[in-house]
């Protein structure tokens, strides 16, 4: 599997932070944020479970670019 990186959160060091990328070959965006837990997560869960093998991340509005850039890319990755 080969990640297309996308972009960090612009607004962090660049170490462990959001970050965004496109798997290509999956046809996958794939995206690293924050563990949501607590009051979010219980939000999360009265629209049904989390499956052990799902997680919910919570990333900054600052994001949004990379992740319209993310889409664009993994859109684009289907048409070929």
């Amino acid at each position: 599997m080969a990640l297309v990186f996308i972009s960090k959160d612009p607004n962090t060091d660049g170490a462990n932070c959001p970050t965004a990328w496109v798997d290509v070959e999956r046809q996958e965006i794939v995206f690293q944020g924050w563990k949501v837990s607590g009051e979010t997560r219980a939000d999360c869960l009265t629209t049904g479970p989390i499956p052990d093998s799902e997680e919910v991340v919570r990333l900054p509005v600052r994001m949004v670019a990379a992740i319209r850039e993310a889409c664009d890319v993994a859109e684009r990755s289907a048409v070929q």
